[in-house]
């Protein structure tokens, strides 16, 4: 008797296990199917725009970038943050959902480090601006780039077609995703500052999939490879969880110290326009905060603090993010002002050193200085960037006539120091040429 008993608990687990085969083996021939399933469904420019869902949370579609392998399948979608998985329209993932998100798992535990993740939130005007800064991304990186591009459904079509035409094909893939903000707060959000600012905060909810990620503003500038601000996650203690530049180095012309009215991280409080994230630290944190002796997580938090804090708030998510830091300074990591160099570093003097001794590593060209003549020093490295044609010889290309225009802004305060502007440049591309040469 008791052999039969494990005759048939063998054949009662053989036949488990063939069941199980037959069904992986069923999605994998309907995810091979020409034309069919996820591969169609990425390329397609109909989905591009956002898939709205009756009723529903977080609506989102992602596209992404011809050639992405099998390992891209679902991870490239950003679905549902509210909706669970069986709750998903078919055409979101389709019949896979359970294999797919078993290898979306598996994909993003055996390699960590393979990409570096990079989001940007582009509204309105801001294409040029965010595909210079993408340009400047990987002029010098060494790694490569994966683009998480959340824009205004109007702005999909164009932004494919120019990044279809970068030439760094293997280097750089990108993923576009619509505007989105959970359903029953959606109005409040979209209103707060300026439209989409306040997208960078639902990033660790929305890219659930992502480990790390670095978080830039349209108008920023990469003077120095990505890799580099990509090895502060390296340096991070076990408590901190992302990291930001303070928003001013002298107090004395600080705003947050002088005019804020709420609590705000450290002296001069942070600079949101660069920040490194290390989302699956943020997602699983528990934050102090002001409202309830109870910690709440990320998701938990945002809402709360807005609804306390809204009239008094100037800067928007910014200032959240100020706030939430203030009660819990020690997840900050803070990494110096030539990393996130604004024109308060020289408008009224020079006043960070680090760029002084080393160059600017990160332009911040805030207040739409890029775009008018009050800067001409800011607005001649974004033209210069602007109008690199990717091949061409930096040195000549690139460095020499930047260098030229920036002899013409000595004038201003900003001009009068305008070699921390190359100094780091300079470098950069020789360090470039330098890995080129041995074939890297």
């Amino acid at each position: 008797m008791r052999r039969f008993a494990r005759v048939a608990l063998l054949c009662l687990g053989c036949g488990v296990c063939s069941l199980l085969y037959g069904f992986s083996q069923l999605a994998l021939s309907l995810e091979q199917q020409p034309g069919g399933g996820r591969q169609r469904q990425a390329r397609d420019p109909a989905s591009l725009g956002a898939r709205r869902q009756a009723g529903g949370g977080w609506t989102a579609a992602g596209s992404t970038r011809r050639g992405e392998a099998d390992a891209g399948r679902c991870k490239n979608l950003s679905v549902s943050f509210w909706n669970s998985y069986w709750m998903l329209p078919s055409d979101v993932c389709g019949m896979n959902c359970f294999w797919e998100a078993a290898f979306r798992y598996h994909y993003v535990k055996t390699h960590p480090s393979e990409k570096m993740h990079l989001a940007v939130v582009a509204c309105g005007e801001r294409l040029e601006e965010t595909v210079t800064m993408l340009r400047s991304a990987i002029i010098f990186s060494v790694k490569p780039l994966q683009f998480h591009i959340f824009a205004e459904d109007q702005l999909h079509e164009s932004f494919k077609d120019i990044l279809d035409d970068f030439p760094y094909e293997g280097k750089v893939n990108y993923t576009l995703y619509p505007i989105t903000f959970p359903t029953e707060s959606a109005a409040e959000w979209k209103k707060l500052f300026k439209p989409c600012a306040s997208q960078r905060l639902f990033l660790p909810l929305i890219l659930k999939n992502v480990d790390s990620l670095l978080y830039v503003d349209t108008d920023i500038l990469f003077l120095r490879p990505v890799d580099d601000i990509w090895s502060f996650l390296g340096k991070f203690n076990s408590t901190q969880i992302a990291a930001m530049a303070p928003e001013h180095e002298e107090p004395r012309i600080g705003w947050y110290n002088r005019f804020a009215r709420h609590p705000y991280y450290g002296v001069t409080g942070i600079n949101s326009g660069v920040m490194l994230m290390n989302m699956t630290r943020i997602r699983r944190k528990y934050f102090k905060n002001d409202m309830t002796p109870v910690r709440l997580q990320w998701g938990e938090i945002l809402m709360p603090l807005l609804k306390k804090y809204k009239l008094n708030i100037t800067w928007g998510d910014q200032d959240l993010l100020n706030i939430m830091f203030f009660h819990n300074p020690e997840s900050l990591y803070v990494f110096p002002c030539q990393w996130n160099y604004r024109p308060d570093h020289c408008i009224y003097g020079s006043n960070c050193k680090e760029a002084e001794e080393e160059g600017i590593f990160i332009l911040h060209g805030n207040r739409g200085v890029y775009h008018d003549d009050k800067q001409p020093t800011f607005r001649a490295v974004y033209e210069a960037i602007k109008n690199y044609s990717f091949g061409d010889d930096l040195v000549h290309s690139l460095l020499q006539p930047l260098e030229l225009e920036l002899w013409k802004t000595m004038h201003t305060y900003c001009g009068k120091v305008y070699k921390v502007f190359i100094k780091q440049l300079t470098k950069s591309i020789r360090d470039l040429y330098a890995r080129r040469s041995k074939g890297r």
